[in-house]
């Protein structure tokens, strides 16, 4: 099962994840937190799920590091 960000599904209010932020997209600058609010309404994104992290800062996941499931 690859968990990159893309599907809405495997994201949940919780993980840890690294995103990475508009500013850093050409970079690639990845920001780890965890997850307060899902932002993208639709079931998956080609560039990642939008999300907030609880230290309010934004952007799309790359990887989930830690699933909450296991």
């Amino acid at each position: 099962m690859d968990l990159d960000g893309r599907k809405r599904s495997d994201i949940r209010i919780g993980q840890f994840v690294e995103i990475v932020m508009k500013q850093d997209q050409r970079s690639g600058d990845l920001t780890d937190g965890i997850i307060k609010r899902i932002l993208t309404k639709s079931s998956n994104h080609p560039h990642g799920i939008k999300v907030m992290l609880d230290t309010g800062e934004v952007g799309r996941v790359k990887n989930i590091v830690e699933d909450i499931d296991e």
